[in-house]
């Protein structure tokens, strides 16, 4: 039931990431209202989503373990529902700014780690699996949204109608939900469990956070998880204009170019999803650090196989299927790593400030997802430097992804 209710509440936060789909509709509201915003000023509402959400995550932690994870996970829920109410009003992109980027972001900092945290609570068994498959719903939302705000817009509804009533429901379902976020008792453990002994003298279970951010491990996930979100969220920024590139190349034609980049999405989605619950128990089985290294691998694979085949239907869709995967894996491989080599007493705090790197990533690729055409000159050399930046999180994974040692 845990994993269920934080799934569910996790489809509701994750809604936001459906900025992607939601763009166009609304920058056709604006031009009705007569302006004619660029494509930057359509990126920085969830630019600044992106930033807030990585801002709050770790101010919420100590409140998750000081007042639980029901009351937060409330609050950060409604202030997710408002702000997309409130963004339903906007009259112009930068109204969208503090409305949906602000409100929303912070909304959804305040209410993501209390799913994340309970589960991991009630599974220290299978903590990789528990986790993934609560994070489930933050990766399949998109699919979600995406495919409900199609439907209701070809059933003649308003953007900002939609946008309203997504927010009245986000809000219903958190708040009812949020009440069964009930952390374990003290004591508590899966029958027949026992929790794996320490293999070295030097081994410390529990890390505060002022002690993990002393240890080399931290920086070494904090950075493997950078890499990690900036190669995801950028395959996820760019998915669409890439697949019009690479299907042009290949000989579609602009109404064929866009049905399929608009189809692919659900499956691109799927892959999302499906990457945390896998990478989750491969976390468990292998280390974190095999998982890590592995994702690397896929990612690398990954970009070379759509930089040397730039007019290839297939290898764009094994691709960013993979890259997406992986972004949904890290979702999963960090917080899962968090609780193995720091602990649970104050998991909810450190997992907050590991999360900062989601953020940095995150800011860095939606930049970038923006402005990479500009840069480049096209988006094919850019999978170049994704690989590049794969290789070296294999380098610091193998070296920087090992139990910390007590101080």
């Amino acid at each position: 039931m845990i994993v269920i209710v934080g799934l569910i509440i996790q489809l509701c936060l994750g809604a936001i990431y459906a900025y992607g789909v939601l763009r166009t509709p609304l920058l056709n509201h604006f031009k009705a209202l007569g302006q004619d915003p660029t494509a930057m000023a359509m990126t920085w509402p969830f630019i600044v989503f992106l930033a807030m959400f990585a801002l709050t995550m770790p101010l919420a932690g100590p409140y998750i373990q000081k007042v639980g994870p029901t009351k937060v996970c409330m609050a950060g829920g409604v202030l997710c529902g408002v702000g997309w109410l409130a963004a339903s009003f906007a009259s112009s992109p930068t109204m969208l700014i503090p409305l949906y980027g602000v409100i929303g972001g912070v909304g959804v900092g305040i209410a993501y780690g209390a799913p994340i945290y309970t589960s991991a609570q009630w599974f220290p068994d299978k903590r990789g699996l528990a986790v993934g498959l609560t994070v489930l719903g933050f990766g399949f939302s998109s699919a979600i949204i995406t495919y409900a705000s199609r439907f209701m817009l070809g059933s003649g509804w308003d953007i900002m109608n939609i946008m309203r009533t997504f927010g009245v429901a986000f809000i219903i379902i958190t708040v009812i939900l949020s009440v069964f976020l009930k952390c374990p008792p003290s004591g508590c453990k899966p029958g027949g469990w026992t929790a794996p002994p320490s293999t070295t003298v030097t081994r410390k279970v529990d890390f505060m956070r002022n002690e993990m951010s002393k240890t080399k491990t931290f920086y070494g996930l904090w950075l493997c998880y950078t890499i990690g979100a900036l190669a995801g969220l950028t395959a996820i920024g760019i998915a669409g204009p890439v697949g019009l590139e690479v299907f042009a190349n290949a000989g579609m034609t602009a109404e064929e170019a866009t049905k399929w980049t608009f189809l692919l999405i659900l499956p691109f989605a799927i892959f999302n999803g499906a990457g945390r619950p896998i990478f989750g128990s491969l976390t468990d089985k292998l280390t974190p650090r095999n998982a890590a290294i592995l994702s690397y691998v896929l990612i690398l694979a990954a970009c070379l196989l759509i930089y040397t085949n730039y007019s290839s239907f297939y290898a764009y869709v094994a691709s960013f299927a993979i890259l997406w995967g992986c972004l949904g894996g890290w979702l999963a491989i960090a917080p899962t790593a968090t609780a193995s080599f720091f602990g649970m007493k104050d998991n909810a705090k450190n997992y907050g400030l590991v999360f900062t790197a989601y953020g940095a990533g995150a800011i860095i690729g939606g930049i970038v997802s923006a402005q990479a055409k500009d840069l480049l000159g096209a988006f094919q050399p850019f999978f170049l430097i994704v690989a590049a930046l794969a290789v070296l999180g294999i380098v610091v994974a193998f070296v920087m992804l090992k139990p910390p040692e007590a101080k």
